[in-house]
């Protein structure tokens, strides 16, 4: 902190710190039923598309576009709030709303109706990433930040894994409208103890009545000034780019797993359900689960950790870990949407599934650490936009488009095959903006207030 500059009530001493551990438990939580609610839809893409009678394309356009048409415009005005208000409040009022369009899609009739309820749920949830990011940039210290935000980003692959689970096995017994029902229920109480119990250290601002207190929580960047401060910051955007073509890939291949091995390794799917005693979606639904879930958690912890250890070689390191993870998974999901075995598939997914989930607690961290403190949240925001605009909004019908135009030629079952394959190619021009990005770090760090 430098001298004469007034404490905000957010920084503190590294070593007087300790690590945040309920906060950061909740929003982890918080982050899991995210996911859920945001990723169930995949697991049950097979049953809604013949219940419904959509193409390939209806389904990306209900597990991406969809959702991301208000996820990513919506989330820069949260963040604006986020920025000036109770992050606690806003985090658990998103999560009750994304949590109640879950439910309210387990009611729809048809594909307008679930796409409406879909763009609702992407509504919800644009509140919860700019604010909970920012929130733990505030409560943790440098030395732990990268792994604290990874422990957030766990929500990712834990919540894929309960969304396949909980979907497959709900899907089975009671059908894909009771577990969309199902699967939003749980935030709804989530939600009330988040909006009771999620405290921001702002609110020591506010009651300590401090003037010089007052005047720093008063002096939030606007958003041109947030911008303009961004425009500087080149390590921003190309880790923004990376980042957003990362997501083009996996949220893609994400949205049709299931869609690929019930279509291309049935006679194994239908094998592996005859061994657990379970439906096909089940069976399917517990197997992908627990590789994006241990996958997944794996790399998003690991990339965190690793960050942190090896911090003291330079800001840059922020950027390597992500361009590595991000390469070495291309070769084996090539491999693995080319094996003749089902089972054999499902094993070689679990490499790249680690390698390719290692960027997001460093890539977080380090945005955190380029700008200023109060302007985080609508830092992310702008991030997050571009992220998922390209990710969530372009992935997966992407994907669905590209199947529908293979499957002319091919069948449904080779030109899904094919489209995730050629998708996977995008991941080599992530890795090199990753790579891109070392060279600016130092210095957009060096020039933060």
């Amino acid at each position: 902190m430098g001298k004469g500059k007034p404490m905000t009530g957010t920084e503190a001493p590294a070593g007087e710190r300790p690590f945040p551990v309920y906060p950061v438990g909740l929003l982890f939580l918080i982050f899991t039923l995210n996911f859920l609610d945001r990723q169930i839809l995949n697991i049950l893409a097979e049953p809604i598309k013949q219940d419904l009678g959509l193409a390939d394309w209806q389904i990306g356009a209900l597990t991406g576009l969809a959702f991301a048409l208000l996820y990513t415009t919506f989330g820069i005005p949260v963040a604006r709030l986020a920025d000036r208000y109770h992050r606690g409040k806003i985090i658990a009022v998103s999560l009750f709303i994304w949590s109640g369009f879950t439910a309210l899609s387990g009611l729809a009739t048809s594909f307008v109706q679930l796409l409406l309820f879909r763009i609702g749920v992407g509504m919800g949830e644009a509140g919860c990433s700019p604010a909970t990011q920012s929130l733990i940039g505030d409560i943790t210290s440098k030395t732990v930040r990268a792994r604290a935000l990874a422990i957030y980003a766990l929500g990712v692959p834990v919540g894929s894994l309960l969304g396949m689970v909980v979907g497959g096995l709900a899907v089975d017994a009671w059908g894909w409208r009771n577990a969309l029902l199902l699967a939003g229920l749980p935030g709804l109480l989530v939600a009330v103890l988040a909006f009771l119990t999620l405290r921001d250290p702002r609110s020591a601002l506010r009651d300590a009545g401090s003037v010089a207190k007052a005047e720093e929580r008063d002096a939030i960047p606007t958003f041109r000034e947030a911008c303009c401060e961004l425009a500087g910051k080149r390590s921003f955007w190309w880790l923004a780019g990376g980042a957003a073509l990362t997501s083009f890939v996996g949220y893609g291949h994400l949205s049709f797993y299931a869609s690929f091995f019930m279509r291309n390794h049935q006679g194994d799917v239908a094998a592996l359900a005859d061994w657990l005693g379970l439906g096909t979606t089940g069976a399917l639904g517990i197997a992908l689960g627990l590789l994006l879930g241990v996958g997944g958690a794996l790399g998003t912890y690991g990339g965190g950790a690793v960050a942190d250890h090896h911090i003291g070689r330079g800001p840059g390191v922020y950027a390597v870990i992500p361009a590595i993870g991000t390469l070495l998974a291309i070769p084996f999901f090539v491999l693995a949407f080319t094996l003749e075995s089902g089972l054999a598939s499902l094993v070689c997914l679990l490499l790249p599934t680690i390698f390719k989930n290692m960027w997001y607690g460093p890539v977080f961290a380090c945005v955190q650490s380029i700008v200023h403190e109060r302007s985080r949240a609508t830092a992310m925001a702008v991030f997050l936009l571009i992220l998922n605009a390209c990710g969530i909004g372009a992935g997966p019908i992407s994907i669905g488009l590209l199947s529908d135009a293979l499957a002319a030629t091919l069948g449904p079952a080779e030109g899904l095959r094919w489209a995730m394959i050629i998708l996977t190619a995008v991941s080599a021009l992530a890795g090199l903006c990753f790579f891109q990005a070392r060279k600016s770090i130092a210095n957009d760090q060096g020039s933060t207030p």
